[in-house]
């Protein structure tokens, strides 16, 4: 599989695509797995995989092959002295034989060559492993080993740390990562150690569903709108920190857009199904003027509820204590009269 990167929100995420056969034949992409959320859950195999318990186990096993290494640089100094020994065989027989033999000389040192050859290739191999064998652990590395251990987390999480420092990092654990995609992500991971460990995931969401507002957040906004307004209910979630399905700030429209995709009722809705009274409404039931309405509300005489942000209000229905035609005008003039009054008393 290749690796393709994409940038979204200055945030590099990788994609893994299989696409041999589509370059070869033409043919669809085989598939495509987005490796955001493959990559987090690696790192975490990572830092739980390399702890000084585990990498204490891998230098104890490390010691018992160790241990048996003159065993093995026996067997293979036997198959160096079995392969010169058949190469001497093959050397006497060439020699031993009549020079006007032609046929059966040049057989022989036919044979004989490719038994010094077979001696060659096992001298060889023998040094090769012999020298791999001699490059053992010994205490100091050790003790360097099960510090990196300690160390390892820190920095890989890191925000100092590189990505392409992460990615020398996993080449030296991981041998290779082999990924299925079904019903989730099958992801097996095959260790330098030999060790292997499979991870199952869920399949990333599209991203329409990550944008989604939690159903809390939804239920909050509910809760709000029986006594707030699209743009109070903004303010108070704003005021709370809570943030939108994106990420973003609540606003008017962030807000009336949740109320239609859930098919939340409005606070005019909701206020107008308890019985609230529009302008024109209480005017007629009053008997008055809409204007009239606006100054009795304004002086506090009607009780009513805001339900926009551009001045809208919905009224209770009128009670004994509602203010009735010409009563706030006497009220005004009666309390003008006095304050006349007394300004004469003062005056004399």
């Amino acid at each position: 599989m290749t690796v393709r990167y994409h940038q979204r929100s200055k945030q590099i995420w990788p994609s893994y695509v299989c696409q041999n056969l589509s370059i070869q034949t033409a043919k669809p992409t085989c598939q495509t797995i987005s490796g955001f959320g493959l990559d987090q859950a690696v790192s975490r195999l990572l830092v739980d995989m390399v702890t000084p318990i585990t990498l204490g186990l891998a230098l104890e096993v490390q010691q018992e092959l160790e241990s048996r290494r003159v065993e093995h640089d026996a067997m293979r100094r036997q198959e160096v002295e079995h392969a010169r020994y058949e190469s001497d065989l093959a050397r006497r027989r060439y020699m031993q034989v009549d020079p006007d033999n032609r046929l059966v000389a040049d057989s022989l040192e036919a044979d004989w060559n490719e038994k010094l050859r077979a001696h060659e290739q096992a001298r060889q191999r023998y040094e090769k492993l012999s020298d791999a064998d001699a490059a053992g652990i010994d205490e100091k590395q050790r003790a360097s080993i099960i510090n990196l251990a300690k160390d390892f987390p820190r920095l890989w999480n890191d925000s100092r740390t590189p990505d392409r420092e992460r990615k020398c990092m996993a080449r030296l654990l991981i041998t290779d990562v082999t990924l299925l995609k079904g019903t989730d992500i099958t992801a097996q991971i095959r260790f330098n150690g030999g060790a292997t460990h499979t991870l199952h995931l869920d399949l990333p969401k599209p991203a329409w569903q990550i944008r989604q507002t939690p159903s809390v957040v939804v239920a909050q906004v509910d809760r709000l709108l029986d006594e707030y307004t699209d743009t109070q209910v903004a303010r108070r979630l704003n005021a709370l920190g809570v943030r939108s399905g994106g990420g973003h700030a609540f606003s008017h429209a962030i807000v009336r857009n949740i109320r239609t995709r859930h098919h939340l009722q409005s606070r005019y809705d909701r206020l107008r199904s308890k019985g609230m009274l529009t302008l024109q409404e209480i005017a007629e039931r009053l008997d008055v003027q809409p204007r009239t309405i606006k100054t009795w509300r304004r002086a506090g005489l009607l009780p009513a509820h805001c339900v926009g942000g551009r001045g809208e209000y919905l009224f209770e229905p009128p009670g004994a204590q509602s203010p009735v035609k010409y009563q706030y005008q006497r009220r005004l003039q009666a309390a003008a009269r006095a304050s006349k009054a007394s300004s004469d008393r003062s005056d004399k």
